[in-house]
């Protein structure tokens, strides 16, 4: 049974915002996404959401609050830390890497640079997290 997911993008990058929603909506399955340009827009969105978010894709390098600190924030509040976070940047930093799946991330994946290997990436990040049974937030 594949779910809608409504997912909260947390990216700055208008470029990758555009990309991300193009291959979204290319499925059969209309997912929802929300875009917040940085964790402190994120969080705000959070606390005034009227939505369920089901999964978090979020980049690293972001201005004001960055993903590290977005994921620390999160993972320490009992109404947000059950929603998946992944991570999808093109830092291939393993000390990030460690410090990401420590806070207690679902997935690492570097963006990949050819488009169609996005389209795919995307897509299986998009079929499992379909199917997965997510803890709705109260």
């Amino acid at each position: 049974m594949n779910n809608l997911l409504n997912i909260l993008l947390i990216e700055d990058d208008s470029l990758e915002i555009m990309k991300f929603n193009r291959v979204i909506n290319s499925f059969e399955k209309k997912h929802t996404i929300l875009v917040a340009r940085n964790g402190e827009e994120a969080i705000d969105l959070l606390n005034t959401k009227r939505q369920v978010i089901n999964l978090i894709v979020l980049d690293l390098n972001m201005p004001k609050i960055n993903g590290i600190d977005f994921l620390k924030f999160i993972k320490k509040d009992n109404k947000f830390r059950f929603i998946p976070a992944v991570i999808l940047t093109t830092s291939n930093n393993s000390k990030d890497i460690l410090e990401c799946y420590e806070i207690g991330i679902a997935g690492y994946m570097l963006k990949p640079l050819k488009y169609e290997d996005y389209v795919v990436c995307i897509e299986n990040l998009m079929n499992y997290w379909s199917i997965n049974k997510l803890i709705s937030q109260n």
